[in-house]
């Protein structure tokens, strides 16, 4: 574990000599092709930094969380996204970066009634989340019932981690920010679950980077702005053809006929990304043991962490006697 966090620590420097770097010189070249230049070797060295982490507790976040700052400085090469306009201070300009946040362009304020809901619908997510925790740390459940409970876990998982995190950050920035999720559980459709309710921030990232300019090619070389609006789309979710397929769908006369009820659709929704994970994402992740291993790496930080802690306390003890 000692060898692991000083792994870790050398990551986080990197990191943070190479946003240093990003902050001063590229602002200092004209938007566009040469400041892109100027940027991508941060954005290599961005891919191959999680790979001097062996534990999944600290690779697999870093390795997300470097990818979509890859997006977020790609962006920022052409005056675009989180980091455009640029932050006042480095500071800023690496919480931005680094962390899965973006300022909100156009905070509503909200009633007090609604607040209350979404503190009692937060809550409700923290009790679920200790629940399912509990049932697989003592697996209490057969297979097949824990199996079926990783959807729902990862979610709330995601959901509780970056609610907490952007609540915190929102404290230490005094600034508003978007939130990471939108009740994808209320998802009318799969265009609606993964680009207005689920990871918004990449959803963001990925319209802005990919959907966004393969839009204004295939409209300059096409007449029909349905066929460039569909390419961009497939273009974007690559991995998700159906929500093509969905949008194709939709255009169709025949579809526009008939009328789905919003609670149908929202369960045919839910129900087939629920389906479609649990068949593809998450039989490798099941071999591969990964939530196993964050546990006990988990565990393993938790002892390394207490350990240092009780030595440091009996160390001051000594000196204080002395």
């Amino acid at each position: 574990m000692e060898e692991e966090l000083n792994s870790l620590v050398k990551v986080g420097v990197s990191t943070i000599m190479s946003v240093s770097y990003c902050f001063f010189l590229p602002p200092r070249i004209k938007s566009g092709f040469f400041r892109l230049i100027s940027i991508l070797p941060v954005c290599v060295l961005f891919l191959v930094l999680p790979l001097f982490l062996s534990f999944p507790l600290f690779s697999s976040p870093a390795a997300i969380l470097l990818i979509l700052a890859d997006l977020k400085l790609i962006l920022f090469s052409f005056d675009q996204g989180p980091l455009s306009p640029l932050p006042s201070n480095i500071f800023l300009f690496t919480c931005f970066t680094c962390f899965p946040i973006q300022r909100q362009k156009n905070p509503k304020p909200q009633a007090g009634g609604q607040d209350q809901m979404h503190t009692w619908i937060f809550a409700i997510k923290v009790v679920l989340l200790g629940v399912v925790l509990h049932l697989y740390h003592w697996k209490t459940l057969p297979p097949i019932m824990l199996l079926g409970l990783y959807p729902p876990f990862l979610y709330v998982l995601l959901e509780v981690s970056l609610t907490l995190f952007r609540i915190l950050l929102t404290i230490i920035l005094k600034c508003n920010l978007e939130p990471h999720f939108k009740e994808p559980y209320l998802a009318t459709s799969l265009q609606d679950f993964w680009g207005r309710r689920w990871n918004l921030l990449v959803s963001a990232s990925l319209r802005a980077c990919v959907y966004t300019p393969v839009r204004r090619v295939c409209q300059r070389l096409m007449c029909s702005d349905d066929s460039a609006m569909l390419i961009s789309v497939l273009a974007t979710f690559i991995v998700s053809v159906c929500t093509v397929g969905e949008v194709a769908v939709k255009r169709t006369a025949f579809a526009q006929r008939w009328v789905v009820r919003q609670m149908l659709s929202r369960l045919l929704t839910v129900g087939f990304v629920v389906v479609t994970t649990w068949w593809l994402f998450f039989p490798p992740w099941i071999r591969s043991n990964v939530t196993e291993k964050c546990f006990n790496e988990a565990s393993l930080l938790i002892d390394f962490l207490r350990r240092k802690l009780i030595f440091l306390y009996l160390k001051t003890q000594v000196i204080s006697v002395n």
